[in-house]
């Protein structure tokens, strides 16, 4: 039987040895690395960084919901210089890619992070555009084509690594979200991120969460985020990141048949820490019952 090949392209020029990637905001490498070998993955991608540390939103910040989970953490985060001094080197020592996720609340602000991650031995930047932006008074970046654009422009312009935009899902169209990262030169695109939830408890009367609204998460919203691939890659021509709700090796199938190159685990990992690898070794016993010898394979059977 033919070597089975996962191999994936996502842009750039950077190839990953398999398309399993960790999702930003739900992995840590010390702490994940507690529970497997982080050589496993394709890429972990790590939390959020902005230029400056994020002290977050106020506790409670996370609660449990039907199908998934309701996060308002406020992208906490030490900030870019302590992430280069003292994360980065711990994560590159296990041979897989390290993609850094970047966090802002201007346009400046993602440029300075991306421009100090790029002297860095890290491997790609993946740009949060869900961020909402202080100048234009709490708006997200990604949910106007104009906004997305300019900052794929902007960073571009100072980023000596492939940039890979992370696209809010709460938009009208995808599509045309899509197209305008693109147009600026965008590497990939990764989608989708959490959708806007609310959680209330009806016996306290109050929201779960303090910020009342948060990010939703979790095998509910998959066939939301299935739909969003399958839509974005009828759109463009670059590499696509699926995520939202994968829990099992079929699901990273259904998101590669959609269309997605590499797919991303989140809340999974939260339920189970291992998740990572054992959906990945699902897939790979998916893809030998099929009898596909790789990724492109799987990606063209689709059937329509």
């Amino acid at each position: 039987m033919s070597k089975l090949d996962l191999s994936v392209n996502i842009g750039g020029g950077l190839i990953l040895d398999n398309p399993i990637t960790t999702a930003s905001g739900t992995f840590s490498p010390r702490e994940s690395g507690e529970f497997y070998d982080l050589s496993e993955l394709g890429a972990m991608i790590t939390k959020g960084i902005a230029n400056i540390p994020w002290e977050g939103n106020p506790t409670p910040r996370i609660a449990e919901t039907y199908g998934g989970m309701i996060n308002a953490v406020g992208l906490q985060n030490p900030g870019v210089d302590y992430f280069i001094e003292h994360e980065l080197p711990y994560a590159k020592q296990f041979g897989a890619k390290v993609i850094a996720n970047v966090a802002g609340r201007s346009i400046e602000d993602y440029c300075e992070v991306v421009e100090k991650l790029s002297e860095t031995n890290v491997d790609a930047l993946e740009v949060n555009i869900s961020c909402p932006n202080v100048k234009k008074g709490g708006i997200g970046f990604g949910v106007q084509c104009g906004l997305a654009g300019s900052v794929v422009r902007e960073v571009k312009r100072v980023s000596k690594k492939p940039i890979i935009i992370k696209l809010s899902p709460n938009v009208t169209d995808i599509t045309e979200i899509a197209k305008a990262v693109e147009a600026e030169g965008a590497d990939a695109i990764s989608l989708i991120n959490t959708l806007l939830g609310m959680k209330i408890d009806v016996h306290r009367m109050r929201p779960v969460v303090a910020n009342k609204m948060g990010g939703f998460s979790g095998p509910a919203i998959k066939p939301v985020a299935v739909r969003m691939v399958y839509q974005v890659r009828r759109a463009v021509n670059v590499p696509i990141i699926g995520l939202g709700g994968i829990m099992t090796g079929e699901d990273v199938a259904e998101f590669i048949l959609a269309g997605a190159d590499a797919v991303s685990i989140g809340t999974a990992a939260l339920i189970n820490p291992t998740a990572p690898v054992d959906i990945k070794n699902e897939f790979i016993a998916y893809m030998n019952q099929y009898g596909f010898k790789n990724l492109a394979e799987l990606r063209a059977a689709l059937q329509e």
